[in-house]
């Protein structure tokens, strides 16, 4: 899985301009959970991986980018998380072991 990093809150004003031309995932890494870790590899064999971008940003290492996050898009902040933005807007959020793949899929529907 190629992850496109994230960690400057440019690279978030750049996930919300391509959002308008394909959805964009967003995913909060902690890299000290077991949990989060768990959830980083059912996403890595996630199979259509075209249909979306993948981001990643490690919390830990960018805790202010975390919380600009949940500031821009108006969620809860939690470790793990994903977030789908489209259109500028988050369309699907969800967090820990609630992050199932054919869930954020289904979301794009």
């Amino acid at each position: 899985m190629n992850w496109k990093e994230i960690s400057s809150e440019e690279d978030i004003e750049s996930i919300i301009k391509t959002s308008y031309h394909k959805p964009q995932l967003l995913f909060k890494h902690s890299t000290r959970c077991n949990i989060s870790s768990v959830v980083k590899n059912r996403l890595e064999n996630v199979t259509d991986r075209e249909t979306l971008d993948f981001n990643y940003l490690d919390l830990i290492k960018y805790r202010g980018i975390s919380n600009l996050i949940a500031d821009k898009f108006s969620v809860h902040h939690e470790s793990p998380q994903v977030l789908l933005i489209q259109n500028g807007n988050c369309i699907f959020d969800e967090s820990h072991y609630a992050i199932l793949p054919d869930e954020i899929f289904q979301a794009l529907q």
